[in-house]
């Protein structure tokens, strides 16, 4: 199913617009490094120009029925799903991941459409009567205002949706800046949005090359009232501090370290798969990909063994090819950022049991890799790594690996595979992580609330939870 030409301009108060001055930049294929495509390039006047859209269109949709709301993101649902192979090609294009691995994020992504649809209705309050008995409590929860979206190019189909959703379902309005590599899917699913009815002015997208200028004039502008950023620590806290200045409420899904920990007693074939998924869901770009390995020393010889046969059987090429399990990086900084920590890792005394070698040739490929005798106090340990890099650690004990799996300033998951569910359980609560997935890779889902601990972000998405971070709480002391 097509919907036409691939929208290229701003999307701001329902109308497909150029950015100011005529300005555009190049979309780059990470398969080849070569230009695919011509986007808008928003300035500071077209972000503040979308910002009034939102805030023009705020009143009206917020005053829309839930069940209202709640349609309009059922058939973006449907339209996303309808459109998802021509989504999941657009991703690869622009992203470079492998053709499998985008279907599961356009999957993904439009279930968050679906999710919130159902959430739409549940915006529950509370009415008690007061413990002292002389008044009643009355609790409002209402739409935040105007919001903010700044999403990264690792994900972007479900970062957007994971941030849309809610908002929509809450009755915000939005302005979304995506990533400056990977706009064209942002701009294609409010093309969908659109069709699905949402009115004018109540999704916005604004893609910048240059994107310092226009989120500083967006957060500094007071008809903003919320700011939900996904991406690096370092940018999360340089936000923080700008949205500081206008005590802006804030929701920040940043980076990950997550430790992998198999204990002796797991079943080792699980565990592969486990980390299969873990690590190389999207090549390793992801903030939830398996970073450190820690495995017991009395099976991590084995369990290197059947990683490095796994490992070592992905293909690695154009995402678009099929077969092909691992695309490129993302682009040259990301592939020369990972090699640097492999190069530093091996210099350092670890070892490279498959990979670590940069492939002749155009685009930003980097193959699987496996290293093991690998330092606790590694820096390829203390980074996030984003890439097909599985650096392994032995321990003897399970004080030993908890202590080792929470030395990090980050805390976004965590994984763990064992036969023993109380250890299992035990581990899991012991660890300094948001979320933890127990003999299993995989732990994200809309249904459920995704985030970390430490300098791993504020707040949460998905679940219950999500919409809740675009209400505010009111409360009415009342008495009759």
């Amino acid at each position: 199913m097509s919907a036409g030409p691939l929208p290229t301009d701003c999307f701001i108060a329902g109308e497909w617009r150029g950015a100011e001055g005529g300005r555009r930049f190049d979309v780059t294929d990470p398969a080849t490094g070569m230009p695919i495509e011509t986007v808008a390039d928003a300035s500071p006047a077209d972000g503040l120009a979308a910002v009034a859209a939102a805030h023009a269109a705020l009143d009206a949709w917020s005053q829309v029925a839930p069940r209202q709301r709640a349609e309009v993101l059922r058939r973006a649902f449907e339209l996303m799903t309808a459109r998802g192979e021509e989504l999941a090609r657009l991703v690869v294009r622009e992203n470079g991941k492998a053709l499998t691995d985008a279907r599961g994020e356009v999957t993904y992504a439009a279930e968050f459409f679906r999710w919130n649809s159902e959430e739409a209705v549940r915006n529950s309050g509370e009415f008690v009567t007061a413990p002292a008995g002389t008044n009643r409590i009355l609790v409002l929860r209402q739409p935040i205002g105007v919001a903010l979206l700044i999403t990264p190019w690792n994900f972007p189909a479900a970062m957007l949706t994971r941030k849309i959703g809610p908002a929509l379902a809450a009755g915000c309005t939005v302005v979304c800046k995506p990533a400056r590599e990977t706009p064209l899917t942002a701009l294609a699913i409010a093309g969908i949005l659109e069709a699905a009815g949402v009115p004018p002015g109540v999704v916005n997208v604004v893609p910048s090359a240059r994107p310092g200028p226009l989120i500083d004039a967006a957060i500094a502008d007071g008809r903003v009232h919320k700011l939900s950023f996904t991406g690096s620590t370092e940018v999360g806290r340089m936000l923080l501090a700008k949205a500081s200045e206008r005590i802006l409420s804030c929701s920040m899904e940043l980076g990950g370290n997550a430790p992998f920990i198999v204990f002796a007693d797991a079943d080792l074939d699980a565990a592969v798969a486990g980390a299969m998924v873990a690590k190389m869901r999207n090549g390793g770009e992801a903030c939830t990909a398996a970073n450190r390995f820690y495995v017991e020393e009395a099976v991590a010889a084995e369990f290197s063994r059947l990683l490095v046969a796994a490992m070592g059987a992905v293909r690695m090429g154009n995402g678009l090819d099929e077969g092909v399990g691992l695309g490129p990086l993302v682009n040259a900084d990301t592939r020369d950022k990972v090699a640097g920590l492999v190069a530093g890792a091996l210099d350092s005394g670890a070892r490279a049991l498959t990979g670590g070698v940069v492939p002749e040739g155009p685009g930003y490929f980097y193959p699987a890799t496996v290293l093991d005798r690998v330092g606790p106090g590694s820096a390829i340990l203390q980074e996030e790594i984003f890439g097909p890099v599985a650096p392994i650690v032995t321990f003897t004990s399970e004080s030993e690996v908890i202590a080792l799996a929470n030395d990090s300033i980050l805390g976004l998951v965590s994984y763990i595979y064992t036969g023993d569910l109380a250890r299992g359980l035990r581990v899991a609560e012991a660890l300094e992580t948001g979320m933890v997935g127990l003999n299993r890779g995989l732990v994200s889902d809309p249904a459920a609330p995704f985030g970390g601990v430490k300098q791993s972000g504020l707040g949460r998405e998905g679940g219950h939870e999500g919409m809740n971070e675009y209400l505010e709480t009111k409360y009415v002391a009342c008495s009759w």
